[in-house]
């Protein structure tokens, strides 16, 4: 079903909201669109909901990925050799919506495929497709005016906080920020196995001092045991390069979907022990 500007700015709200409500965390899983098998994003889609996930963020591929890893720049150069672009992932949203109109979806990449697709357009059809929110990795706070046609559109634009991010800045990012907030667990790359917890923790605390906006972490998260860990401090998880590595040699769809959602279960079974007072 096609989603409306108002549709779209409460999908994330909504969620969040009804995991406070039930004192639960939340797991959003990242996958990259067209990887393994452009006809199957739709298909991981609906297995990772089946699966637990609360929102899923969706991979927009790009050529120079600078804040990805081995895994995820991989995925994209495979998807972007099978002529995943734009245009196929907004399609690709569209068919998800015909069966989901509740899980958000969130777009995840780099500034340059938007700008040549046009602002206007990519906010319009991103819109009309059901997209919910956009985290564009190289669009730091400062620069954020860039995305006002996507944010005027309705879609919500996702801010990432890092361990060096400034008390200026990350004031700055709390009176932008819209539906959540994604806390880089580590200065790196994804992938890597850097997760320190206390510090995760600690920092997770600072950020939502003052604000109310919820705090999802990614970045090391690769398993239910470390989600669980993580999740004791955040209000979600965000797990990717384990799952994309999980999913990179499915020879069809259908096996694609079925290891997403079983990978994804058993972390989600875990999260149910992880309460918010």
């Amino acid at each position: 079903m096609p989603a409306s500007s108002g549709a779209t700015t409460q999908r994330i709200d909504a969620r969040f909201a009804a995991l406070r409500a039930a004192g639960r965390k939340g797991l959003i899983p990242f996958v990259t669109a067209g990887d393994p098998l452009p006809e199957a994003t739709v298909a991981i889609m609906h297995a990772l909901v089946e699966g637990g996930a609360d929102l899923i963020e969706l991979g927009v591929p790009y050529s120079d990925p600078v804040a990805d890893g081995p895994v995820i720049q991989h995925a994209s150069e495979r998807a972007i050799a099978r002529g995943v672009g734009i245009e196929a992932i907004l399609a690709a949203v569209r068919t998800f919506r015909e069966r989901d109109a509740h899980t958000p979806v969130v777009l995840m990449g780099y500034l340059n495929p938007i700008e040549i697709y046009g602002y206007p357009r990519f906010a319009a059809e991103a819109v009309a497709a059901g997209v919910d929110g956009v985290l564009v990795v190289d669009v730091p706070v400062e620069e954020s005016d860039t995305l006002a046609p996507l944010t005027d559109a309705g879609l919500r634009q996702v801010f990432l906080v890092a361990p060096t991010t400034t008390d200026a800045r990350l004031a700055a990012i709390r009176a932008r920020a819209r539906g959540f907030v994604y806390y880089v667990s580590f200065a790196g790359i994804t992938g890597a196995d850097r997760l320190d917890v206390s510090a995760v923790g600690a920092r997770v605390a600072h950020i939502q001092q003052g604000g109310s906006i919820p705090v999802a972490v990614g970045f090391g998260v690769r398993d239910a045991a470390t989600a669980v860990a993580v999740a004791a401090a955040a209000d979600a998880v965000v797990i990717g390069s384990a799952l994309v590595a999980h999913l990179a040699d499915a020879p069809d769809a259908d096996t694609a979907a079925l290891r997403a959602r079983d990978f994804l279960a058993p972390i989600r079974s875990a999260l149910h022990g992880v309460r918010t007072p």
